[in-house]
């Protein structure tokens, strides 16, 4: 362990703010991992229970059910569309839009901590490069190209904060991309939803007026 810190400390200055962005990125992605679980947007055996009561026109319990759950993308979404229920299906799927946009939103906050990290650490270590090599030519200039050994350790720092960078970089756009990956997914199943319960209100709305 020693020898990794000593390590480390031999990247300079530099490694500091890299250190941060690997800390930073990897809570984002965990903290959204959390968030984006199927089960805590579009729970399966939530979106069956409220479909039924809408087919079943028991619009009081579903409502009651969303609000038990509006943790939920699905449930929140429910909730705007039966508010709506008996109003025209434009006027219902205009609101649905709308709700669906602000949970996509919300849905995506947070990526852009982990894709702003995956851009940034390739530069810091970028920057611990040349860092690391103006010390290399100032060494050379005060003592000339001959001393080897002066000129190792500018040359070791400016190595070191290129892996580091590209250490964090790399799991970094990973889960950048499995993260909008798994929006994307997420909000498909979301609109699947929606739509689902759009025709359904639609098709109760016919029926009242046969």
């Amino acid at each position: 362990m020693s020898e990794l810190v000593e390590f480390l400390v031999s990247g300079g200055p530099v490694m500091v703010p890299i250190g941060l962005c690997s800390v930073v990125g990897a809570a984002a992605f965990l903290w959204r991992m959390a968030m984006v679980r199927r089960s805590a947007v579009v729970p399966r055996a939530l979106t069956v229970e409220i479909e039924e009561l809408i087919k079943q026109r028991r619009f009081d319990d579903a409502l009651t059910t969303c609000r038990k759950n509006d943790h939920t993308s699905v449930a929140r979404v429910a909730e705007a569309a039966i508010g709506l229920r008996g109003r025209p299906r434009p006027v219902i799927k205009e609101r649905l839009e709308e709700v669906g946009r602000r949970e996509a939103a919300e849905l995506e906050r947070g990526a852009e901590v982990v894709g702003t990290v995956a851009s940034i650490s390739p530069l810091l270590g970028l920057l611990g490069t040349v860092w690391g090599m103006i010390q290399t030519f100032e060494v050379i200039q005060v003592q000339g190209p001959g001393v080897i050994g002066s000129l190792a350790g500018g040359i070791s720092q400016a190595l070191i904060t290129t892996m580091a960078g590209l250490s964090v970089a790399i799991p970094a756009v990973v889960a950048h991309r499995w993260l909008l990956a798994r929006v994307d997914d997420l909000t498909l199943d979301l609109e699947d939803s929606a739509l689902q319960i759009l025709d359904l209100l639609g098709a109760g709305s016919d029926e009242e007026r046969t």
